[in-house]
């Protein structure tokens, strides 16, 4: 059982397809950056302080609270969620034509408060973009509550040339990452 700790209906998804029981409990953290951080240790600390937010279940071994926050970088830049259109735009005018990645931070705690965490890293590349493609984009209001401005699993999708790493990730949530964590914590405790 998962006891996911946000509302992200692309995370609840996701989980559910990979056939993984679960209850949703989003958790209130401040998202803020703080001066100077990486992006993979932005998202790391998010995910954290999301599963640590969360008292997690106690159905049965191998139940877990599960943490997570996704964002885009260029370079050191973070791209997080935009706050308006107009910034919606001027991000996707930056990701236009360029490389970009994708990080995720995922941490696991189960209810003997032991911890696997770890950043998912998808390198993503967008084609050049017209400034009247991007403004029909904005209008569509996907870019809305997605990190970076774009869903790849939407209207975005055009927008990809490659990518190299995880597509789920890129979605919101490494399934493939989840599942690893998941068996470290499941394995019995050393020591």
């Amino acid at each position: 059982m998962i006891l996911l700790a946000s509302a992200s209906p692309r995370r609840r998804e996701l989980l559910e397809r990979a056939g993984w029981p679960l209850r949703v409990r989003p958790a209130e953290v401040d998202e803020s950056v703080r001066r100077g951080e990486p992006p993979a240790a932005y998202v790391l600390r998010l995910a954290k302080a999301k599963a640590r937010a969360l008292r997690p279940p106690r159905a049965g071994k191998g139940s877990v609270v599960l943490g997570a926050d996704t964002t885009v970088a260029l370079g050191r830049a973070i791209l997080a969620k935009p706050a308006s259109d107009a910034e919606a735009a001027a991000m996707l005018r930056r990701l236009a034509g360029r490389r970009h990645e994708v990080l995720t931070g995922v941490c696991l705690r189960d209810a003997g408060g032991r911890e696997a965490a770890a950043v998912a890293v998808t390198r993503v590349w967008f084609a050049p973009l017209s400034a009247r493609r991007i403004a029909a984009y904005v209008a569509s209001g996907e870019p809305r509550d997605k990190a970076g401005a774009y869903a790849i699993q939407g209207g975005a999708a055009a927008f990809v040339r490659r990518i190299e790493g995880s597509y789920s990730n890129v979605v919101g949530l490494p399934i493939e990452l989840i599942w690893r964590l998941w068996l470290e914590l499941a394995a019995p405790a050393v020591g």
